[in-house]
């Protein structure tokens, strides 16, 4: 797999520094975390082909859980600590936009906080691999442990059962966004027919991870459907490994980082 590379600037802590000073809370080190955090998943999930010019990572707000941050529109791989902005849930409106614009498709995230409140990080992508199981018949599936999050068969959100056939199939409208919420219900993932993904998770490197392991998840299911008859995870092992994955999230989070460009 060729993989770009991408630099973190030699600026990066004191412009995230100034970034924070700004919140004057006893969480201003909590949410200098998470910021730093979304900067380096917008850089590793481009650097890992998860994403290209388009996608999209965000995390809610641990100051506030009524908003949550998420870039301006702008290239993950390109995003700086100075591009993020802060969004209500309630409303999708940045509090903080400076002319600044934002991505068409920030609705995914306002609809999935308000749905779940368990959630704190959510990945939009176009990973081209799980397209043909939102297109088809097939659904995918955990075929190996590293996708065990996926528990069963991931849903598959239809625009049309909502929008009718003439969408341009964005997400650009808080109905829309709640609709696919709905379909993601309370999984890990859900397939976007015609469009791509949404992975959510606790952390930033959390759904970092599943947004990954999902794109890794359907090659493998795709070759194995070449051979004939692939043996899935059952519910049981699902389960199990999923609940063994929580140590691997860190350690899949510094292989990725140190192969950013410093």
């Amino acid at each position: 797999m060729n993989r770009p590379q991408f630099f973190l600037g030699a600026g990066a802590l004191g412009t995230l520094a100034a970034f924070a000073a700004g919140s004057g809370s006893a969480s201003a080190a909590g949410f200098e975390d998470v910021v730093g955090d979304l900067v380096t998943a917008n850089r590793i999930l481009a650097h890992e082909n998860v994403v290209d010019a388009f996608g999209h990572v965000s995390a809610r707000d641990p100051r506030d859980p009524a908003r949550y941050l998420l870039s301006r529109s702008i290239a993950p791989a390109l995003v700086t600590y100075a591009d993020i902005l802060t969004y209500t849930v309630a409303g999708d409106e940045a509090l903080d936009a400076q002319g600044r614009p934002s991505y068409l498709e920030r609705f995914i995230h306002g609809a999935i906080y308000r749905a779940r409140p368990d959630v704190n990080a959510v990945v939009h992508s176009h990973t081209e691999s799980v397209i043909p199981f939102g297109v088809s018949r097939v659904p995918l599936r955990p075929i190996y442990h590293m996708a065990a999050f996926l528990g069963g068969d991931v849903p598959v959100f239809e625009i049309r059962t909502v929008a009718g056939d003439a969408t341009d199939l964005v997400i650009g409208s808080q109905p829309l966004g709640d609709a696919l919420a709905r379909t993601l219900g309370s999984g890990s993932v859900a397939l976007m027919r015609g469009h791509g993904m949404v992975a959510v998770a606790g952390t930033v490197r959390e759904a970092v991870f599943r947004a990954y392991y999902t794109g890794r998840d359907a090659v493998l299911e795709s070759e194995a459907l070449r051979l004939g008859d692939p043996v899935f995870l059952s519910p049981g092992e699902a389960r199990a490994a999923a609940a063994r994955q929580t140590g691997f999230v860190e350690r899949s989070w510094d292989l990725w980082k140190r192969s950013l460009v410093p």
